[in-house]
């Protein structure tokens, strides 16, 4: 690999930070309106997705049409994994602190759990594997309503994908 795929996965992995910042449960602004669930099959998986989906209600498994989130949401757009869709969440980490430890602790968090997640899921390292990941993250206000999650998600920077991405590298 060249020395410019570790910095450009770091400005797309940042761009995707900065852009969808804050699913997980988190109460934010959104460029979408209303909220609600996606429907579900038996086994949880998306069968119908919903283009403002309750960021709540968001689980390990759906794919999601983020790219165009911006910041803080409050939903997001979740399609069947076998549809186009630009990020799929592959981990789910809960924090356990009490008190909101600060948005650099929650992104330390985030970078560390989610890297550690994403070999295990896609089936090779992350510097050998074309994809990139993410995550949402609650904020301070998300926090003091209960919110501890961070969703790890996965994409290809290359555009959206068909299918899921487990075990897709190996």
């Amino acid at each position: 690999m060249s020395a410019s795929t570790p910095f450009r996965r770091a400005l797309a992995a940042l761009a995707l930070v900065s852009a969808t910042a804050a699913l997980s449960g988190c109460a934010f602004l959104s460029q979408f309106t209303g909220g609600g669930e996606a429907e579900r099959d038996t086994e949880g998986q998306v069968i119908e997705g919903n283009d403002s989906t309750d960021v709540f209600t968001i689980q390990v498994g759906d794919c999601l049409n983020d790219a165009e989130a911006t910041e803080q949401v409050e939903t997001v757009p979740t399609t069947p994994c076998d549809e186009p869709h630009d990020s799929e969440v592959y981990a789910s980490v809960i924090m356990s602190e009490d008190d909101y430890p600060g948005e650099d602790a929650i992104l330390e968090r985030a970078d560390a759990e989610c890297l550690t997640g994403f070999e295990s899921f896609v089936g090779a390292s992350y510097d050998e594997s074309p994809y990139d990941f993410s995550y949402y993250f609650p904020t301070e206000g998300s926090w003091a309503q209960g919110d501890r999650e961070i969703l790890c998600v996965i994409y290809d920077p290359a555009g959206p994908v068909t299918g899921s991405l487990e075990g897709s590298s190996s």
